[in-house]
């Protein structure tokens, strides 16, 4: 864990103190005031001059002196302003690096969710919110954050979700530049270098959106299917079998809750940390159906204690899924190479980037 908590430093910028500014047409009714009053002083006939005139002469003169201050005052005023007009906040690496360190240290202050950690259930978040994306229509995906309004908050899949939200609450409101779409998905490449997974390179260009693009249900993995359900739904957002069964590594993390999925347990004895165990388990282990009241789930024969649900034995089950799940049981490297690349795929389907792939950031990790 880090050693010391980091102090984030960094101070907003903060809007320009705006004064108002006289118009034209202001400034030009104080001059044709003036030079009413000035003629006042004067007929068709030639000016009397009495003790009286020259208090008109010296009155035009203050006005004429009042006039030029004034003219001065509102110049100036309006010259100060522009001046003043600082350049608009474009947020850069370092302080995208910020935000991930105020995440880090989150998670390492917050120890008391599930099994110690806020991690999986961020990465969760992260991973939910892009898993909506359809490729035929361009619809979904992490660009929008429409997981903050119901319909789709309450969707089945995104039962639980609402504690990440509530966890990350606090590094939107000190960081407000940045977009929940941003945050969800930098928070999950966070929560998964923080648990010990491979490096996420990330990089930002997400806008939130309104309810009204809030995506169907149906559009989430359904842990009661099999290989069939898996294709169709990750084939829509335009993965491979291979790319499947690298992204389902990810439930090497985090547990079921029988008061939200319905499904109850852990997958791995280490579900806060990303190793390989998943698929070792998954191809070293006995599996036996859980004789409960709830839905169909597995259970490891030999302790009890850990679960797979039908879409992970669907994996040993598949002629093409299972040697891939062999490999990555061997080989621990290769998972975490294949699992960052699918990551950062599954991050940025569907997002109008104005910046390129070798412009992603790989953020530094907490010592």
């Amino acid at each position: 864990m880090a050693s010391a908590t980091r102090t984030l430093t960094r101070a907003l910028r903060s809007a320009p103190t705006t004064q108002t500014l006289r118009s034209a047409t202001a400034r030009r009714a104080a001059a044709q005031g003036f030079q009413q009053q000035a003629r006042r002083g004067y007929s068709n006939q030639a000016p009397k001059f009495t003790s009286n005139n020259s208090s008109y002469i010296w009155g035009g003169a203050a006005a004429a002196g009042l006039l030029g201050g004034f003219s001065y005052f509102v110049l100036s005023g309006q010259h100060d302003t522009l001046a003043e007009e600082p350049k608009q906040f474009t947020p850069k690496a370092e302080d995208y690096q910020e935000v991930y360190d105020a995440i880090a240290q989150r998670l390492i202050d917050e120890d008391e969710y599930d099994d110690g950690s806020y991690g999986p259930v961020v990465l969760r978040l992260g991973w939910h919110a892009s898993g909506t994306y359809d490729a035929a229509t361009g619809t979904g995906g992490s660009n929008g954050a429409t997981m903050r309004f119901a319909p789709e908050k309450d969707h089945g899949a995104n039962a639980g979700l609402k504690a990440a939200r509530d966890f990350l609450e606090p590094i939107k409101k000190k960081f407000p530049w940045i977009t929940y779409s941003d945050l969800w998905t930098l928070a999950a490449a966070c929560a998964v270098q923080e648990m010990g997974g491979p490096d996420i390179p990330w990089r930002p260009g997400r806008s939130d959106r309104d309810v009204s693009f809030c995506t169907p249900d149906g559009r989430l993995p359904d842990g009661s299917k099999e290989q069939n359900h898996l294709r169709a739904i990750f084939g829509r957002m335009g993965f491979k079998d291979q790319e499947i069964v690298a992204l389902s590594g990810a439930h090497a993390l985090g547990r079921c809750h029988a008061d939200r999925s319905g499904f109850d347990g852990p997958w791995t004895f280490s579900p806060i940390t990303l190793t390989n165990d998943y698929f070792k388990l998954l191809v070293e282990e006995d599996w036996q159906w859980k004789q409960w009241n709830g839905p169909k789930q597995y259970e490891d024969k030999t302790t009890k204690t850990l679960m797979m649900l039908p879409t992970d034995m669907a994996l040993v089950k598949d002629s093409v899924f299972m040697p891939w799940v062999k490999t990555y049981a061997e080989d621990c490297d290769k998972f975490f190479e294949d699992f960052s690349k699918v990551v950062v795929k599954l991050f940025e389907l569907g997002v109008p980037f104005t910046s390129s792939e070798k412009e992603r950031i790989v953020f530094k990790r907490t010592e």
